[in-house]
């Protein structure tokens, strides 16, 4: 584990990446608690272009596009880490359970896990957040989470199913362990490193998402993210004014935090996956 770690350190595209999304992080964390400015107060005419006092400019309301973009982010963020978490967990549960247990469980929870596969994704998220009332942003980013967790369920059950016979497994199953116990020290351990690279791309994916959905009107309520910010650009024509900084840095900063996780992801496919290592 400790050389694992020490090669992954060294890895320039893991390193890239991590660096870019937790100094994005840092800054969207603090800069608020610097400058507390409500970034719904208008503060300018519509589509005013970047100058000295507003360095992207104002949106069609008025309002500071650059500090909307530090709350945007951080929203953003915010969905697809908890979007990303409920994925993971509702996709390792499932997995685990249909690779372990087998049999009839397994029949039940592969089928449940295809016919989620083969419906698309984006469709039943719609649908869901269009049946709901009120949408928060955590409300969001726990549909997106439970819409997303199929191709995760399909990955740890495969490699469960190649764990559950292996030696470790078997003296464990003989001393008489549980099967919680069993799956919990004898077989997630081993499966680990990819579970962490799973997260990594369905926090990136829950982002995508988030901004799909919200670019359509169907995001959270009440607060500002980047697809929201980009909703507001497209209902109001932007590009059409020739507002560029309405839209543009948003879509930037969107597809910077993307990038920047899938290279961790890939930095750490390098180091952990065996066929790429060797």
């Amino acid at each position: 584990m400790n050389s694992s770690f020490q090669i992954l350190i060294r890895s320039p595209k893991f390193l890239i990446g991590a660096i870019t999304f937790l100094l994005m992080l840092a800054f969207v964390t603090i800069y608020p608690l610097i400058n507390t400015s409500d970034p719904t107060e208008m503060v300018a005419l519509a589509f005013q272009p970047p100058s000295a006092e507003l360095l992207l400019g104002s949106d069609n309301f008025g309002r500071d596009l650059f500090l909307e973009l530090v709350h945007g982010i951080k929203t953003s963020i915010f969905v697809g880490l908890v979007a990303g978490l409920s994925a993971t967990i509702i996709g390792l549960i499932i997995g685990l359970s249909a690779g372990y247990i087998g049999g009839v469980v397994d029949d039940i929870l592969t089928a449940v896990t295809n016919i989620f596969i083969v419906i698309p994704s984006f469709i039943v998220l719609i649908l869901i957040s269009v049946s709901i009332d009120s949408r928060s942003t955590l409300i969001t980013a726990i549909v997106i989470g439970i819409t997303s967790w199929p191709w995760t369920a399909r990955a740890v059950r495969a490699q469960t199913s190649s764990l559950r016979n292996r030696d470790h497994v078997n003296i464990a199953k003989i001393s008489g362990h549980s099967t919680p116990r069993i799956i919990t020290f004898e077989i997630l351990p081993y499966i680990m490193s990819y579970v962490v690279m799973a997260f990594v791309l369905q926090t990136a994916s829950g982002i995508l998402s988030e901004a799909s959905i919200s670019m359509l009107g169907l995001g959270p309520y009440n607060t500002i993210s980047l697809g929201i910010i980009m909703n507001w650009a497209l209902t109001f024509e932007a590009p059409v004014s020739g507002a560029w900084w309405a839209f543009i840095p948003a879509a930037i900063s969107i597809a910077i935090i993307t990038f920047s996780l899938y290279l961790m992801n890939t930095g750490m496919d390098e180091i952990f996956n065996p066929k790429i290592r060797s």
